[in-house]
C-alpha cells in the first residue's frame, strides 16, 4: 500500500506467535477496516513462528518500524500482551495504543493481579497457584485441603478463554491441569463462585470523562466452556446490560474503573467478574487489550453507548499521540 505523504502512518499490528492468534486476526481485521479517514493503515502481519511482514513481504521489524508514526497494538496474548511488544516499540520510540510494558505484564499475570486485588481491597476467588514441574501427589495435596470442589483450573498467562476448565471432583483434576499446563506453565487453581457473569470496558479520557465505564456485559456462556468449539453463536454470548440492577450495575462499573486504575493500566481495558448473591463481586482477571471484532463485548458495550469502532479508534489515536 502507497504510503500518504499528508496522513499518520498508523501500524497495525496483528497474528503474532500466540494461542490467540486467530483472535488478534479478527482485531486486526476489524481495526483495518475501521480505520478513520484522517490516518494511513499499514497492515503488519507478525507470523506464528514471529516473521514481520508488511505488504505480503517479511521484513526486519527494524525496517517495518521505521515507515510508521504509531503503532495499534491488535496482538493477543503472550509477546503481544505481556510486555515484550511494547518493550520493543518503546525502543525505537514508537507512540503506541494500549498498557506499557509493565502494566501489560502484570495485568496479563493473573496470580500476580489477585494478589493486588487483594490488597487494595477488591475481592477476587480464593486460589493455590500450581507448577508445571510440582510434584503431583503434593499439588492434589494442596488443592484439596485449600479448596472446596468444584474449582476452575485456569492458564496464569493466557486469555480468550482458552485451557480453562471446571472440576467438580478429584478424579478430574489430573486432565483439567494437563490441559491448562498447555498453555502455561503455570496455572491457577481457584473456588468456583455461582453467580451472574459480567465484563465491564474502561475507556480513559472517553467523551470528556477521565475514565469513561461501558455498560456490563452479562456473560451467558461460561467463561470455562471451549470459546470456539462448543458454542459457535457468539452473538448470544452476551447480554448488553443483562439482568443486573442499577445497583449491581454501577458496582461492576466502579470496580472496572478501579481495576483499571490500580493495576496502572493505559488507554482501555477490560474486566470480568461474578456476582455472586450474598457473596457479592469478585473480579476475576483484567483484560489490558480487549478483543476489538463486532462481536466482541467491549464492541457491543460501545455500541449500546450510542458509539462505534471509528469513534473509538480515532479516541484512541489522538490519546495515543497526544493531541
Amino acid at each position: 500500500m502507497p504510503f500518504s505523504p499528508t496522513k499518520i502512518r498508523v501500524g497495525v499490528l496483528r497474528g503474532g506467535p500466540s494461542s490467540e492468534y486467530d483472535v488478534s486476526l479478527k482485531t486486526g481485521s476489524t481495526i483495518l477496516a475501521n480505520m478513520p479517514e484522517e490516518y494511513e493503515p499499514v497492515d503488519i502481519f507478525i507470523s506464528q513462528e514471529g516473521a514481520w511482514h508488511v505488504g505480503g513481504l517479511q521484513k526486519n521489524h527494524y525496517d517495518i518500524l521505521k515507515t510508521i508514526d504509531v503503532a495499534v497494538n491488535a496482538l493477543h496474548g503472550a509477546y503481544g500482551e505481556d510486555g515484550t511488544v511494547q518493550k520493543l516499540l518503546g525502543h525505537f520510540n514508537i507512540p503506541y495504543t494500549g498498557s506499557g510494558p509493565f502494566s501489560s505484564a502484570l495485568g496479563m499475570n493473573k496470580i500476580m493481579s489477585k494478589d493486588i486485588f487483594n490488597r487494595f481491597g477488591i475481592k477476587t476467588p480464593l486460589h493455590v497457584a500450581a507448577r508445571k514441574d510440582e510434584n503431583e501427589n503434593e499439588l492434589l495435596v494442596k488443592i484439596n485441603e485449600n479448596l472446596l470442589f468444584p474449582i476452575i483450573i485456569k492458564p496464569n498467562n493466557s486469555g480468550s478463554s482458552l485451557g480453562i476448565s471446571f472440576v467438580d471432583n478429584i478424579r478430574n483434576i489430573k486432565k483439567a491441569l494437563e490441559e491448562s499446563f498447555a498453555h502455561s506453565p503455570k496455572v491457577l487453581v481457584e473456588e468456583y463462585i455461582d453467580g451472574k457473569e459480567a465484563t465491564c470496558g474502561v475507556i480513559e479520557g472517553f467523551r470528556g470523562e477521565d475514565f469513561y465505564k461501558l455498560s456490563p456485559m452479562e456473560i451467558t456462556t461460561p467463561l470455562f466452556l471451549d470459546y470456539d468449539s462448543k458454542y459457535t453463536d457468539q452473538d448470544s454470548k452476551y447480554k448488553v446490560r443483562g439482568s443486573f440492577s442499577e445497583e449491581e450495575r454501577k458496582q461492576v462499573q466502579d470496580a472496572a474503573a478501579s481495576v483499571h486504575q490500580i493495576l496502572g493500566l493505559r488507554h482501555y481495558s477490560r474486566s470480568d467478574f461474578i456476582l455472586h448473591p450474598k457473596r457479592g463481586l469478585f473480579c476475576l482477571e483484567a483484560n489490558t487489550l480487549p478483543e476489538l471484532s463486532h462481536r466482541s463485548a467491549f464492541i457491543k458495550s460501545l455500541e449500546a453507548a450510542g458509539g462505534n469502532i471509528k469513534e473509538f479508534l480515532s479516541h484512541l489515536l489522538s490519546k495515543t499521540l497526544g493531541k
